[in-house]
């Protein structure tokens, strides 16, 4: 059994920032020396990220001050608004964008919001109870009675494990389907005051929603052909976003993990007293050359594949160097680098969304398969997933 995608949707804030302006307002509370100051504008553009979205962003630039939520420091002290102002707004902004993905999801799998068995929420970086998947019920009109799981704190991998639970679902009741929704409001949590492993989060988090619907791939695959769907038009969607008759469902058909050994103190994701801190150390994208070849390749192998096999690849873009290692470490063509790429300039780091926005562009340019996902979060931890 495995679980195929009948519907993805994604969702960002309305403003963007370019990434000039973005560096323009962290410079303001972040920087201590005019030597920082320089510096930090020139990281930013190392960062492959073009512009990203923020529900702090007030109004478009060029039409006053981009936004008010983090004020210019007032001094060597001042660390900024504290966890529970920036909760207050995870709790009023997080809801908005994940009803928004969720909608487009179902909308595109053609499936009302009563019929939906199961929902599973992802995310990392708020908590506030009721949550995201009481929001869902009550904003969707759903069923009081529906099952609802909530895959918290688990950093840009956290779609993996929710995919994994979906899968186990509609596995076991193969009627059943499924809503995934996942939300992150990354810009909820800079940091004043100069920390230089906090400069890359800085230069590449942001936010956004992505939500899936999943359904029993033995199920969902009479169903589409009775519509049609299995023919080799160029392109399976139409301009509205819905499927067309291009392709048969993407199914979500093996899921792997991996933790690299003495690596907890590469990447860590903590409660602080002024937002989630985050540490990103510099020997991410070496423990990622160095570990995940031999372990990708037995998992492929136990699953009948070589990376020789999969031509199709939706790489998390934890940053530049990160894509960069997993693309030498597996010997992979550089373009095959394309789609996450395009993401994280479009859209930068949003942590657990960020791989189904990627998934949505290979789906809508009917990306060969096999493919395969990757994504890596604390432990130092991969995460994988074989899509048919």
């Amino acid at each position: 059994m495995s679980l195929a995608i009948v519907g993805l949707g994604t969702a960002l804030p309305r403003h963007p920032f370019a990434q000039g302006d973005a560096a323009e307002v962290i410079r303001s509370f972040f920087c201590e020396t005019d030597e920082q100051r320089r510096l930090l504008p020139i990281l930013f553009r190392r960062a492959g990220v073009r512009q990203r979205h923020s529900v702090l962003a007030e109004r478009p630039p060029g039409n006053g001050p981009i936004q008010s939520f983090y004020p210019p420091a007032s001094g060597p002290t001042d660390r900024g608004p504290t966890t529970a102002q920036r909760m207050d707004v995870y709790r009023k902004e997080s809801s908005p964008l994940a009803l928004q993905a969720a909608r487009q999801a179902l909308d595109q799998a053609g499936i009302l919001p009563r019929d939906l068995t199961q929902i599973i929420t992802v995310s990392c970086t708020g908590f506030t109870a009721p949550g995201l998947d009481i929001a869902l019920i009550k904003s969707l009109d759903l069923k009081p009675t529906i099952p609802r799981l909530h895959v918290g704190f688990m950093g840009c991998h956290g779609v993996f494990n929710a995919l994994q639970a979906a899968s186990a679902v509609a596995a076991a009741e193969p009627h059943s389907r499924v809503l995934i929704c996942a939300v992150e409001l990354s810009s909820l949590h800079l940091h004043y005051g100069w920390d230089p492993e906090s400069i890359v989060p800085h230069a590449l988090f942001a936010d956004g929603a992505a939500a899936l619907v999943g359904v029993n791939y033995r199920v969902a695959r009479p169903e589409q052909e009775a519509k049609g769907v299995g023919t080799t038009e160029a392109t399976p969607f139409d301009d509205s976003g819905r499927a067309t008759r291009a392709t048969q469902p993407w199914q979500a058909a093996a899921f792997g993990s991996c933790l690299f050994p003495d690596s907890e103190h590469a990447m860590t994701w903590n409660i602080g007293d002024h937002g989630f801190v985050m540490t990103l150390s510099a020997d991410v994208p070496d423990l990622i050359a160095r570990n995940l070849r031999p372990w990708l390749e037995g998992w492929l192998r136990r699953n009948d594949l070589q990376i020789k096999d999969i031509p199709s690849w939706a790489i998390h873009p934890g940053g530049p160097r990160i894509l960069t290692a997993v693309a030498d470490g597996l010997d992979l063509p550089h373009e095959t680098l394309a789609d996450s790429q395009a993401v994280l300039a479009d859209c930068g780091n949003m942590s657990s969304p960020t791989i189904l926005f990627i998934l949505e562009r290979l789906r809508r340019r009917n990306a060969p398969r096999p493919c395969v996902a990757l994504s890596f979060g604390p432990g130092l931890i991969a995460e994988a997933a074989i899509f048919q």
